[in-house]
């Protein structure tokens, strides 16, 4: 029975196994992104706390005297008295329609929540002095390259496809290694167990390939398994079909055009964020693009259970009243499984240790076709050396 499986898996890793490295290795180069970009821009997130914070619409004014033709589009204000403010901004002449619900959970832009032009221009200011410190035109090109070859290959919709079969291969090729793996007499258990440094390479590269392949499996299968959302809408949609619900969300409140006038400010709208949804570890200000558009507060509890349990606050733009709220504890089944993918594929819903974890899978899920490749050669060689030997054995004869 073992044949039968080792010529499954054989097959399908030669199949998808180049995919599947490049795709562990670019997935092991985004797991650390935010701490990368921190280290190599300090001053981008880091400030020395004040006493007092100058007003949001003050480092409005500042970004646009700098950048001419700059309309902030949204403001990130965390609770972090260390922590720079992000404005998010566009410049006139390549405006784009924001604000709204544009910052609403799991309302993703181009494909996998990402546009492929990165994430848009960004300036980061001292709350407390006011000053700039920082200015990003986008994602790193480095880490938008890792993203596109881990989403798609560079290859847009083929690329998709391609990242996704491969992936959906990857599940098979873990359940038969896991069933080659498996010893046939428990005595056995320990030494599949173990890795054996002061063997031969090829000892060596065959523990490399079965005792890793072992402790990583579970692992690499959960983030392969919830990596499948983002490559096909039938695996997306069947977590609403297997939950029993709809993937819709309420669209949201309008501000009442009839009071048009002087809108609210960011300042204004971070209060009633505050006062409405207090214990935020971070609030996002997005700014209405229409007369009739709401002006949208997304904010994260320090106590959520993941990066993506969200909730949404909707003012009136004119009034500064509330008109409405999306919490993540009102989203139905389906909604908040959804949401838990991208943690879990990333392995953040663990903290720092569930990332370690992810980074450490990726690279190990790097070196599997390699190892598998080496021990597909090997075989092949001693299978000959034998076949000749059975040759030489019947000549003699």
């Amino acid at each position: 029975m073992k044949v039968f499986f080792r010529s499954i898996h054989l097959y399908l890793s030669l199949a998808s196994g180049l995919v599947i490295g490049l795709v562990c290795l670019t997935g092991a180069a985004l797991v650390f992104e935010k701490e990368f970009q921190a280290a190599l821009y300090p001053e981008r997130y880091k400030v020395e706390a004040g006493a007092t914070r100058v007003p949001l619409e003050q480092l409005v004014a500042e970004v646009q005297q700098q950048v001419p033709g700059a309309q902030v589009t949204s403001v990130k204000v965390y609770d972090d008295p260390t922590r720079t403010v992000e404005l998010s901004y566009a410049k006139k002449e390549a405006k784009q329609k924001t604000g709204g619900n544009a910052g609403a959970p799991g309302k993703e832009k181009g494909k996998g929540g990402h546009g492929k032009k990165g994430r848009g221009s960004q300036a980061f200011l001292n709350p407390y002095t006011g000053q700039i410190t920082g200015m990003s035109e986008g994602r790193m090109p480095f880490f938008d390259t890792m993203f596109s070859l881990h989403r798609w290959l560079l290859l847009d919709d083929l690329g998709k496809l391609i990242v996704g079969c491969s992936t959906f291969l990857f599940l098979f090729i873990i359940l038969t290694g896991l069933i080659l793996w498996w010893p046939k007499q428990m005595k056995m258990l320990k030494q599949r167990l173990t890795l054996k440094w002061n063997t031969g390479w090829k000892r060596i590269n065959h523990d490399l390939h079965l005792v890793i392949g072992f402790y990583t499996a579970l692992f690499l299968f959960i983030f392969a398994f919830t990596g499948l959302a983002w490559s096909f809408a039938w695996f997306n949609d069947g977590i609403y079909t297997l939950t029993g619900t709809e993937n819709i969300r309420p669209e949201p409140p309008k501000s009442s055009v009839q009071e048009a006038g002087k809108t609210i400010s960011f300042d204004e709208a971070f209060a009633v964020a505050k006062a409405q949804l207090p214990g935020g570890e971070y609030y996002t200000l997005n700014k209405p693009a229409e007369v009739e558009d709401a002006f949208t507060v997304t904010t994260i509890s320090k106590n959520a259970v993941h990066e993506r349990a969200s909730d949404q606050l909707f003012l009136d733009q004119y009034t500064g009243h509330k008109i409405g709220q999306q919490l993540y504890a009102d989203r139905n089944l389906g909604q908040r499984v959804r949401a838990t993918f991208y943690p879990v594929h990333v392995g953040s819903i663990a903290g720092m240790p569930g990332r370690i974890i992810a980074f450490l899978s990726c690279i190990a899920g790097f070196t599997f076709p390699i190892t598998g490749l080496i021990l597909w050669i090997n075989r092949l060689k001693k299978n000959r050396k034998k076949a000749r030997k059975k040759v030489y054995a019947r000549e003699a004869v």
